[in-house]
């Protein structure tokens, strides 16, 4: 479902969507489909994979408590940076 309050994505950024979603969660490493999770909202290209507990979770999402992400020791970028070496 697209927001109101972003345009919505390029053909580019769709295709990048497609193989974010793809991709095991960043967090947990739960087989894709994942979810993806804007850095910023609206930057497509800065999205990173998550599954639905680790994104919107409400003890281990990001959206949520993080408790995973603590425990794992990793933030956004730190999972960012690992997607982009997958992609490579």
């Amino acid at each position: 479902m697209q927001s109101k309050n972003k345009a919505a994505p390029t053909k580019a950024e769709r295709e990048h969507i497609v193989r974010i979603k793809e991709m095991p969660c960043g967090v947990c490493e739960a087989p894709g489909p994942s979810e993806a999770h804007e850095l910023r909202q609206g930057e497509w290209h800065t999205s990173i994979p998550l599954c639905a507990d680790c994104h919107r979770g409400s003890f281990n999402g990001i959206h949520g408590q993080q408790r995973i992400w603590k425990v794992k020791r990793l933030d956004e970028l730190a999972v960012l940076n690992n997607t982009i070496a997958a992609l490579v």
